[in-house]
């Protein structure tokens, strides 16, 4: 796997499990705040992100069943899988070559290996920022997103400046 690909896949490792702790730090009574106008609450996004859809899509080692957390244990239960889940993605990607085929609502969708890689880490960064701005219309600073991009992963891992 190319450098910078790994990096991006630690990368997504590192700023998931922030957003995990950050979460694990507040009242049980956020994993219910919502944004306006939306129903997904923070604990249902919370799973989504983690849910290991996309690696068995490249790994077929399962796609192992996730629970909207309740309790602040649960969400560090669901830390612990994302970071299994986010293994299995970076190992997937030193094989971005190919494509899967899979079953979708009504049809046999076809997506290249490399898609579903670049998905997985979009598609994570997507639900970090949505959590972020719930917390922010709900009055709080709960995730700093520039405390989890890739300069200050670089600060992290002793490569800034």
């Amino acid at each position: 796997m190319d450098v910078v690909t790994d990096r991006l896949f630690r990368h997504l490792a590192w700023a998931n499990s922030y957003v995990f702790d950050a979460i694990a730090g507040q009242p049980v009574e956020c994993l219910a705040m919502t944004a306006p106008n939306d129903t997904w609450t923070v604990a249902e996004i919370l799973e989504h992100l983690t849910a290991s859809r996309y690696a068995d899509l490249l790994d077929e080692a399962g796609d192992i069943p996730t629970e909207v957390p309740t309790t602040i244990a649960d969400v560090l239960a669901l830390k612990k899988m994302s970071a299994g889940f986010d293994a299995r993605l970076r190992e997937s990607a030193k094989n971005p070559v190919g494509f899967v085929e899979f079953q979708g609502d009504d049809r046999i969708i076809r997506r290249s290996r490399e898609t579903i890689l670049t998905q997985a880490i979009h598609h994570a960064t997507e639900h970090r920022a949505q959590i972020a701005g719930i917390f922010a219309n709900n009055g709080l600073k709960v995730i700093d997103l520039d405390a989890i991009d890739l300069w200050e992963f670089a600060n992290h891992e002793g490569l800034g400046d």
